[in-house]
Formats: C-alpha cells, sequence, structure tokens
C-alpha cells in the first residue's frame, strides 16, 4: 500500500530489496589441463612445450610473436597447439613480443585557416539529395556559396550530379562573378 502512494512498483522494490552482489570464488573457465598432444597422440607436458619455446627463441625463431612460434612448435615438434595456449606459456615465460603500433597510412592534414577580407577569394560546394517519390528517384541540389558573405553564386538542380555538372556550374560561376578570365581566382573548399 505504501508503494501504490509513494507510485513505486512493487517490482523495483523488492529488486533492490534482494539485490545483492556476491563475490566470485573461483576463476571463470575449466583449469589448463597442463599437456597437449603430439600429431601421433603422444602427451608432451606443458614443461617440455615451455623447454621448446626457450630453445626456439633462443635459436631461429627469437623474434617470432605467439601466433609464429605456434607454427614453429607444429612444423618443428609435431605439436597439436592452439595460438591461446601458446599465447598463455609465452606469458607465463615472460618471453612475449610488445605489441606493434599501428601506422597511421596517411598523415591526417587540417585545413589551413585563411583570412577572408572580401568576396570571390574563398567558395564552398555543397551536395544535398532527397528523394522523388513517384519516380523513385533522387534529386540533387548542387551550390556554390561564397564564404565571405554567405551568397549562393551559382546552384545545380537535377537528377544526377556528375563532375561535368559540378564542371559547368563552377564555370557558370565564374562567369556570373566575372572571374573566368582573372589571374586570381577563388579557392575551392568542399
Amino acid at each position: 500500500m505504501v508503494l501504490k502512494i509513494i507510485g513505486i512498483p512493487g517490482s523495483t522494490y523488492y529488486y533492490q530489496k534482494n539485490y545483492r552482489v556476491e563475490e566470485k570464488k573461483v576463476s571463470e573457465g575449466r583449469p589448463a589441463p597442463g599437456y597437449s598432444f603430439k600429431e601421433d597422440g603422444q602427451k608432451v607436458s606443458d614443461e617440455q612445450i615451455k623447454e621448446f619455446l626457450l630453445e626456439g627463441i633462443a635459436g631461429d625463431a627469437y623474434n617470432y610473436g605467439y601466433r609464429k612460434l605456434t607454427k614453429f612448435l607444429y612444423r618443428n615438434h609435431n605439436l597439436v597447439i592452439n595460438k591461446k595456449k601458446v599465447y598463455r606459456l609465452c606469458k607465463e615465460l615472460g618471453i612475449l613480443r610488445p605489441q606493434r603500433k599501428k601506422k597511421v597510412s596517411h598523415p591526417r592534414k587540417l585545413a589551413r585557416n585563411r583570412i577572408i577580407t572580401s568576396s570571390n577569394q574563398m567558395w564552398e560546394a555543397d551536395i544535398k539529395y532527397g528523394f522523388v517519390e513517384g519516380e523513385d528517384r533522387f534529386f540533387f541540389v548542387m551550390s556554390i556559396i561564397d564564404v565571405y558573405d554567405r551568397g549562393i553564386v551559382d546552384i545545380h538542380m537535377g537528377l544526377s550530379c556528375t563532375g561535368s555538372d559540378v564542371n559547368q556550374a563552377m564555370q557558370r560561376a565564374l562567369l556570373k562573378r566575372q572571374l573566368l578570365n582573372a589571374l586570381e581566382k577563388p579557392v575551392i573548399r568542399r
């Protein structure tokens, strides 16, 4: 009755009242068996596998990561072993290679801040599109905007917006502002 007066559902109240966090007493997952098999079915203990790993690191496999060490164990010692187990054993031995850093293939370029003092120094091109319901097609609106005065210099509307359409709109915009034959043309920002 008190819960109805307050406006709290009974399920919320009893959920909070009965909710207790129990600490985990055992680790998740099954324990490691302590051995692996060779291709012929012979058991090999984890200690022997660790010796194989240390021998490999001391020899030709000095620069291998855990995945290549897995292949190394399969090829040289005929062990049927999972890469996750090799990872665990390498971690126990302290021979894991450090993870590679991702190399950025193209440096990020920031736009250069330009100080615009008058019209026709910088233009922007913007393309928007919409859907024509009756024809099941898209229409495109490409506008060229002067950054200084935010005025639209030229516009292209059509059912397509190809490179030649953009080129024609740019030519019309240059003609409108009488910049077609000018030495300094506006910078186009897209």
